[in-house]
Parts: C-alpha cells; structure tokens; sequence
C-alpha cells in the first residue's frame, strides 16, 4: 500500500504490508472510504441532469392525467408508472413514496400554472388592464390544457382538505399571482386609470379566487366560457372605469 519495499517471501503468505503502522492506516483508510495512494481519483458526481428533470416531470405529469381523468385515489404508484412508461423502480428513485409524489407534483403544477399565466403577458408597453384580463383567463379551461389543470387541480383541493401536507401548498403565504394581479392594479392606480379608494391587494384576492371559481363553474356546464369572461369583464371595468381610461 505504500512505496516502501515489501520483505522478501517466506513461508506462508506474501507480505502485503511493509508494517503494522502500514496495515492500520490502511485499515483506518477502508473505514473512512479514503482512497489508496496511486489509487484512481473518481470522476466527481454530476449534478441534476435534464434527464432527470425530465423523467420527474413526466412523472408528475403521469399523476396530473390520473386526477384529471379519474381522481387521485385512481393514482396508485404502478399506476402511475404505467401511465408515465417507465419502470415503479424509477418512479420510487425520483420520489420516494406516493404521498411524496403526490405532493411535489402539485408543487410544480403550481409552478407551471404561474409560468402559464406569466408568458400569456404580452411583451412591450401595454394597459395593465389587458394583461391582468389575460392573467384571470388563464383560470378559465379557454383549451383543453387549461381545462386538465382545472381538473387536477380541483382534485387535488379536493384531498387537501384531509391532507395537511397538501393543504400547506394550497396555503403557502408567497401568493405569486396575486401579488402579480396586485402589483397590475397598483400599476393602473399611478397611471390614473382606477378607480378611487381601491386596495389593490384585496381586489387581486377576490379576482383570482374569482376566476378560479369560474372555471370550476365552465367545468361543470354550470356557465358557458363567454359568461364566465363576461363575469371578469365586469369585475375589471369597476376597478378600471372605462370612464377613466
């Protein structure tokens, strides 16, 4: 293990160490996984890669059709695999067990949802007014993938009313759409285009859960797309007064 000669053969077996000092480093060295003098250097551990990334999101995409199709109960981890085409080894790597699954999977729907919302604003100068309606319409199952992330995400209410791990996602305090549709009302607010008095954070509050609640309500046939944005219209010309603009 060292550079040291080794003593000649005798009898027995051949020397492997030049002394006892020699054999306990390498002992101590086995104990803590230290690597032998001379010994290779192993390459360093690669961080996440997009094949990773992307086996997690199809994954949580898996889940996502479950619930929408069928409801999370329907969601069990061989299912889930099937549904995604890869192995339930693979699904357990990347999550561990369903609850863990089930709970990162909402976490990036969230993220999608926001990023959704985000890149349906339109680039350049424009009325906060047009981007906030385009914002609160994101809610709104306008296509078949916005109506899949209604469906998931109203199954996914749904069991978070027994499940606090899911219901802290429901709950966290950041509110990222709100405080976009806040900051759109505040923008209209400098530029003269509000009405008085308003507070912003408390109109973003009830516009979102709004529009939330009319998808829910296009889901079910209850109102038909065009009521339902007739709805925000109306909501949005009381906080922007065509009067004012």
């Amino acid at each position: 293990m060292c550079s040291i000669p080794l003593p000649p053969a005798g009898r027995g077996r051949p020397a492997v160490y030049c002394s006892r000092s020699c054999q306990a480093r390498a002992y101590r060295r086995r104990r803590d996984r230290l690597p032998e003098p001379g010994a290779p250097v192993p390459p360093p551990v690669a961080p996440e890669t997009g094949t990773r990334q992307r086996q997690r999101r199809r994954i949580a995409e898996a889940v996502w059709r479950i619930a929408a199709e069928e409801g999370l109960d329907a969601a069990s981890m061989r299912r889930i695999a099937a549904v995604a085409g890869v192995s339930l080894r693979v699904v357990q790597y990347h999550f561990g067990d369903k609850h863990t699954l089930f709970v990162d999977a909402l976490h990036m729907l969230h993220e999608e949802n926001e990023r959704l919302a985000r890149t349906r604003a339109p680039a350049g100068p424009v009325d906060p007014r047009d981007v906030l309606w385009l914002l609160l319409d994101t809610f709104l199952p306008g296509d078949e993938q916005r109506a899949m992330a209604l469906r998931v995400f109203a199954a996914y209410y749904a069991r978070s009313l027994t499940d606090p791990s899911l219901a802290a996602v429901f709950l966290a305090a950041e509110q990222p759409l709100e405080r976009l549709a806040a900051g759109l009302i505040e923008e209209g607010g400098a530029a003269g285009s509000t009405a008085p008095h308003l507070d912003p954070a408390r109109e973003a509050d009830l516009l979102v859960a709004g529009a939330t609640s009319l998808g829910i309500d296009v889901l079910h046939r209850r109102r038909s797309l065009a009521d339902a944005r007739a709805v925000l219209d109306y909501h949005l010309d009381r906080i922007f007064p065509p009067a004012a603009l």
